[in-house]
């Protein structure tokens, strides 16, 4: 009775249940495809889940020590604090690999589930007026995702995560003017820094993540004000929207994908191997594994730095070094471009009407066109990135095959796009003048065992759509 009389006295001054009744009833446009953003958040939840756990047992600290753990073949080497903790988590802490591995399969999903949400949108138009500030997040978040995943990778002071802080420590060097200052504050010095792994581990844990929760929080009150964009019905009104409500179907169905999520990162974590730091071995400034691949989500930009030509030219009395182009350069422009792309469009095509429904790729493509040579340059980037790999399975020189790669990655894109401009273009006419369905002919059989002929279901009878009468030769003697 007490609890009762507190809840209705708060619901009398708040007005909290026609509030949350409200809320309730909101539609949602309902598609599989909008799974792809629920399917990044309860992966980033996963990610929190797994990284508190991770958080308890990782010693962020380079200093050195011996290792004296139960993997044989590192026992009595010199390693970091850092290094041996990971070694601990991964062999004697309970469940301690099964978290770390899923917290990277997590990783993984997360980028590339945000990295498909995001084609997904393009394609569809999604980004158009009066969503352009939803793209804009949403590409932001998704360089956060990046930053969030290599920042963990690079924690546990392995060789080959070593390699990588290397590359994106000269990159940051080579920036002019400013450079050195953003290495200072970054890296904490000049390569390796004793201040490194603690400045990551802030960077990993607090920083990125704090911005993704802001930015993911704001992404999701535009989203529930504006609702999806959705494929509706020729002459439906855009104002209207049409799908299911938050409860029960919406929340039902929201909560079995995330229980469905978990459970497959989970099964991924306990059963499928990634990043065994105990093979690379500890990292040396003065050592590289070969052949080396990053995490997915870096591989087109390892692609990219292994393709670049060794430019270093000097400008106003400063030195460009050659990792400022590909590493510095070109990714501003892609992911400037990508933020910008709405209001690009919007320029181009003279379009600044509201928008509330979703395109399919044929009706725009030059659009279609843009994404599909858009995704093929960064597949031959992220190919060019395996380069050591691939050279080594087709037996052909390393040298051979960038030239290779650097030709396609002129001539790939620019026949993707035509090819799939031209293939939407001709869906796109068929949709303005369909083929006509031919017309259906059945047969009965009638009373006098002969046969009656019908078009389109209309019944025995003579013509199309008329009932004909049955054919002579159809007949069967008595």
């Amino acid at each position: 009775m007490i609890v009762r009389r507190l809840v209705d006295g708060v619901d009398e001054r708040l007005d909290g249940t026609s509030f949350i009744k409200r809320n309730l009833r909101k539609v949602f446009p309902d598609h599989w495809s909008f799974m792809l953003g629920e399917l990044a958040l309860y992966s980033f939840a996963l990610l929190l889940l797994t990284g508190t756990f991770l958080s308890l047992f990782f010693v962020a600290s380079p200093a050195e020590t011996v290792y004296r753990g139960p993997y044989a073949p590192l026992q009595g080497r010199e390693v970091s604090l850092a290094y041996d903790s990971v070694l601990r988590i991964s062999f004697e802490v309970r469940a301690g690999l099964v978290m770390r591995q899923t917290h990277h399969w997590s990783a993984l999903v997360f980028v590339a589930a945000m990295t498909a949400h995001l084609v997904r949108v393009f394609f569809t138009g999604a980004f158009r007026k009066p969503r352009e500030l939803s793209w804009i997040i949403g590409v932001t978040l998704l360089v956060l995702g990046i930053g969030a995943g290599f920042t963990g990778y690079s924690l546990p002071d392995d060789l080959l995560s070593g390699t990588g802080l290397r590359i994106i420590y000269s990159a940051v060097l080579s920036i002019p003017v400013i450079g050195t200052w953003l290495a200072y504050l970054f890296f904490g010095g000049e390569f390796p820094s004793a201040e490194l792994i603690p400045r990551l581990f802030v960077m990993h844990i607090l920083l990125i993540p704090a911005l993704i929760v802001g930015a993911l929080s704001a992404h999701l009150a535009l989203v529930w004000h504006q609702t999806h964009t959705q494929f509706r019905p020729q002459g439906t009104p855009e104002e209207s929207v049409t799908g299911t409500p938050v409860w029960p179907k919406f929340a039902l169905k929201s909560v079995g994908l995330a229980f469905m999520t978990f459970a497959v990162l989970t099964g991924l974590g306990g059963l499928v191997q990634i990043n065994p730091i105990w093979l690379y071995g500890p990292f040396l400034p003065y050592s590289a594994p070969s052949p080396a691949q990053p995490d997915f989500y870096a591989g087109w930009l390892e692609g990219l730095l292994r393709l670049w030509p060794n430019w270093e030219f000097h400008a106003f009395g400063h030195t460009i070094g050659e990792l400022f182009l590909p590493a510095v350069v070109v990714p501003g422009i892609i992911f400037t471009a990508l933020a910008l792309w709405p209001f690009i469009e919007a320029r181009v095509t003279r379009d600044t009407a509201m928008h509330h429904d979703a395109q399919r790729p044929r009706e725009v493509p030059v659009r279609a066109g843009v994404g599909a040579a858009g995704i093929a340059f960064f597949v031959l980037l992220m190919l060019a990135g395996s380069n050591d790999v691939l050279a080594k399975y087709l037996q052909v020189e390393v040298d051979t095959l960038n030239g290779v790669l650097k030709v396609l990655l002129f001539v790939v894109p620019v026949l993707v796009f035509a090819i799939t401009w031209w293939i939407c273009r001709d869906l796109r006419a068929r949709d303005a003048a369909p083929i006509a369905r031919p017309a259906r002919v059945e047969f009965r059989r009638n009373a006098a065992g002969g046969f009656d002929e019908s078009h389109d279901g209309a019944g025995p009878g003579a013509g199309p759509g008329e009932p004909v009468a049955a054919r002579p030769a159809d007949r069967e003697d008595p």
